[in-house]
């Protein structure tokens, strides 16, 4: 009985991560028509999360009280933000097989995180987990003509550091699980207005990014639409990652990968080739002996 607990206890909080995945792995598309329409994916996601904080704040006043009181939750609103900007802007100017593997390099920061933030042990496997990603970023990175294994292309380095604000993310979630769902909720969605929107700002005042074209119908709409699905996503994220461990909340998301390569090779957003299948094939192993390390 107690066995049979446990793995209902556990499925919910699996279920509700591989939704976010699912909707992450499938977000280059409309972001991508988003930016056909003229709307920067900065300034999309700006849009998308500000309609989820006017919601939380809302439903749920006292969160904004709660998120200026816990300096713990501005590291969750900084890694929120980071995350969003570094991934969207990615998916829509790379290959979106490559910057999802780079991406998923998440194993390798996550071990490094949890020792310092949740105290984890670095434990043999541990050390395997990092030598197999650190392979697979080398593959993946390493360049056809040779040369050094570095970021080819603006959506690489946003890959890498994306992957990194994630890892940040999920260990942050995890430490602040006591904390009240909205308070964690409100800084993961002005994280992404706040990063995203101080950078499009920036960005625009040099004139390496468009202002927002003038409201309209189509955009406007998709801009709500994917409000919404942010808003189940990234609920369900911190409802999942706040109850299961670090590591494992990393191998539950790797449903990302199948979900944003198999629509990327279906829908032309990018290409499979065989560094890519070596390195990803690496990338994924060090994701996978994450999960089988157990609870933290």
């Amino acid at each position: 009985m107690q066995t049979s607990n446990a793995r209902s206890a556990g499925f919910w909080p699996a279920l509700c991560l591989a939704f976010n995945a699912l909707v992450w792995g499938l977000s280059w598309w409309p972001f991508r028509q988003l930016q056909a329409l003229g709307l920067h994916p900065l300034w999309a996601t700006v849009l998308v999360y500000l309609v989820a904080v006017a919601a939380i704040l809302a439903v749920r006043p006292g969160a904004l009280r709660q998120l200026v009181r816990t300096p713990a939750l501005w590291v969750l609103l900084a890694a929120s933000g980071t995350t969003n900007a570094a991934f969207n802007w990615a998916m829509v100017i790379g290959d979106v097989v490559r910057v999802v593997l780079l991406f998923y390099l998440m194993p390798l920061w996550a071990v490094l995180l949890a020792r310092v933030l949740l105290g984890e042990a670095l434990t043999a496997r541990a050390a395997l987990r990092v030598v197999l990603a650190l392979a697979g970023a080398v593959v993946v990175l390493w360049p056809a003509g040779g040369g050094w294994p570095l970021p080819a292309t603006l959506a690489d380095a946003l890959g890498l550091v994306g992957g990194f604000s994630f890892a940040l993310n999920n260990v942050m979630l995890r430490r602040e699980a006591a904390r009240p769902d909205e308070g964690r909720a409100l800084a993961m969605f002005a994280g992404g207005v706040i990063v995203a929107g101080a950078l499009a700002v920036v960005l625009a005042l040099q004139g390496e990014v468009a202002w927002p074209p003038a409201p309209a119908a189509p955009w406007v709409l998709g801009a709500l639409f994917l409000s919404a699905l942010f808003l189940l996503s990234n609920l369900a994220l911190q409802y999942g990652a706040a109850r299961l461990p670090a590591n494992v909340t990393a191998v539950v998301m790797l449903v990302e990968v199948v979900f944003a390569s198999g629509s990327a090779l279906l829908l032309g957003g990018g290409t499979l080739t065989p560094p890519l299948l070596i390195g990803g094939a690496l990338i994924v192993a060090a994701a996978v002996l994450a999960g089988r390390e157990g609870p933290t």
